[in-house]
């Protein structure tokens, strides 16, 4: 079987990443990894269904990092929440909390029953069915 095992993100807030994915979509975090050496830390975010999604940072997150080539290239995330209330649900939460909705909830031209919302460093998330 061939699979995507997990997608990566660098972030500044690492906490606060692993937070938000915590709580409005369910992950479970692994201990954090440290690589002092490197001015590393991540954690591996489990979703219910199998799929991870690794946040990380480095020495230096806070002014943006240096070599935009080592995470260019990720329009966004989407993940599934089942249904189509909890699509509107979740945008209205997140809308609610703060959260920045990029896209309303809509059915798209190709089918999908969808939002777009940003996480706390402005990546585009796809909540979707």
């Amino acid at each position: 079987m061939i699979k995507i095992e997990h997608v990566a993100l660098y972030c500044q807030d690492l906490e606060g990443m692993r937070s938000f994915y915590e709580k409005y979509f369910g992950c479970q975090s692994n201990e954090k990894y440290i690589n002092e050496k490197k001015g590393f830390a991540s954690y591996f975010l489990q979703f219910s269904e199998g799929s991870r999604l690794e946040i990380m940072t480095k020495t230096g997150m806070e002014q943006g990092m240096p070599n935009r080539l080592e995470y260019m290239g990720l329009t966004h995330l989407a993940i599934s929440v089942g249904s189509k209330e909890k699509v509107d649900g979740l945008t209205e939460e997140l809308r609610k909390d703060g959260y920045e909705v990029i896209g309303e909830c809509r059915t798209t031209g190709d089918g999908y029953y969808e939002s777009v919302v940003a996480d706390p460093e402005g990546n585009r998330i796809e909540i979707t069915i």
